[in-house]
C-alpha cells in the first residue's frame, strides 16, 4: 500500500478549502484517509497553512511521499527542511 500526503478538497464551488491529508494512493481525492494533519486556505491573503509540524515529519519518516504541492507547502513552512536534516 502506497501512502501519500496530499490535499483533499472542500469548501463551496469557487471557494476552494483543502486538508492535507495521508491517504492511501488508490482512494479518490476527497474520499477516505488514514490521518488529517492540517489546513490549506489558497483565498487568504497570505495563504493559511497550518500544519501538525511532528505528526508530519512522522509521516514522512515511515515513508509517506507528498505530492508536489503538499512539498512546496511543506518547504514554505520550514518542515521538508527539517525532515531532510533528520
Amino acid at each position: 500500500m502506497a501512502v501519500k500526503i496530499r490535499l483533499a478538497r472542500g469548501g463551496a464551488k469557487k471557494k476552494p478549502f483543502y486538508q492535507v491529508v495521508v491517504a492511501d494512493e488508490r482512494c479518490p481525492r476527497d474520499g477516505r484517509f488514514i490521518e488529517n494533519l492540517g489546513q490549506y486556505d489558497p483565498r487568504q491573503d497570505p495563504p493559511m497553512v497550518n500544519l501538525q509540524e511532528e505528526l508530519t515529519i512522522e509521516w514522512l519518516k515511515k515513508g509517506a511521499q507528498p505530492t508536489a504541492t503538499v512539498r512546496q507547502l511543506l518547504q514554505a513552512k520550514g518542515i521538508w527542511a527539517r525532515f531532510t536534516q533528520a
